[in-house]
């Protein structure tokens, strides 16, 4: 969904493609047994290969270091607590981890602006999870993993609103629309709502929501799961007026690392086995959900 990141939260609707309510803690324990797949190493079993963690050019030896934003959303991440492995994001990156060889002990988490996370130059971090799309016009600067969520656009909006109810993507074209700046979420408006009016651009989700309480815009457009969040936790009138069409090739959100990485491969293999293994798809049941949004046509 985006080019930066944005919103998250703790859905009502315990059942999404991303997740659901964490049992024991969540992510403490996020994945299924680990059997990495890619030549990576399985677990933290010390298996000696080329992505075992002792072969592993890490930013600091010993430590692998995952970026994410700040404030970190939900449902993306729990209490603006990245760590603690509760989250749809947190669970991930552990669970990355862990296919590598790393115990939770040795991870550190860092401070990554969304930008800079995507800007060229050296990183602070091995990789990095922010709701970032893998994009063409990205991977100029930077590196990106295997895909680890499909995401879909959505539009959001408050009961009563000039688009409340609408059912056609070609009913959103007069209206007054919002999204963060440089994301996913704005490219879907220009390129898929392409309204009349000049999309209003925002440094934050939580800026487009304040807009659009104060009715100066008539929605906003995120990935699903924000949607969820917003109507759920920071709109007391917010309704989602549907999903936008998926494109011809679905966009997901990618881990990023540092241009021509060499731990590239070795974070696609373990994201490509959570995938394999049905890990990615258990996460997703935890923390997101995908119901109560209509299709738009």
């Amino acid at each position: 969904m985006r080019f930066p990141r944005l919103v998250p939260l703790v859905f009502p609707l315990l059942a999404l493609a991303a997740c659901s309510a964490p049992t024991d803690g969540g992510g403490a324990q996020p994945g299924a047994p680990a059997t990495q797949a890619g030549g990576s190493q399985t677990g933290a079993s010390g298996a000696s290969d080329a992505c075992g963690k002792e072969h592993l050019e890490l930013t600091t030896p010993g430590s692998l270091t995952i970026g994410t934003d700040t404030p970190a959303y939900e449902p993306w991440f729990l209490d603006d607590e990245p760590s603690n492995g509760e989250g749809y994001e947190s669970a991930v990156a552990y669970a990355i981890a862990e296919r590598l060889g790393f115990e939770r002990n040795e991870v550190t988490w860092v401070d990554v602006p969304f930008n800079t996370a995507i800007a060229p130059g050296p990183k602070k971090f091995d990789f990095d999870l922010n709701q970032i799309s893998i994009k063409e016009d990205r991977k100029q600067a930077v590196d990106f993993s295997s895909g680890y969520y499909d995401v879909r656009q959505a539009v959001v909006t408050y009961k009563g609103s000039p688009i409340d109810g609408r059912q056609k993507v070609a009913d959103l074209a007069s209206a007054r629309l919002g999204a963060q700046v440089g994301t996913t979420s704005y490219s879907a408006i220009t390129e898929q709502i392409k309204p009349s009016a000049q999309p209003n651009v925002f440094d934050t989700n939580d800026l487009a929501v304040q807009a659009l309480k104060n009715r100066q815009i008539d929605g906003v457009v995120v990935d699903l799961p924000t949607a969820f969040y917003m109507t759920s936790v920071q709109l007391d009138d917010g309704v989602i007026v549907g999903q936008l069409p998926a494109g011809a090739e679905a966009e997901q959100f990618g881990a990023v690392l540092d241009k021509e990485s060499s731990l590239t491969t070795c974070v696609s293999g373990a994201v490509d086995s959570l995938r394999e293994d049905g890990t990615l798809e258990k996460l997703e049941q935890q923390w997101l959900s995908r119901q109560g949004a209509p299709e738009l046509s």
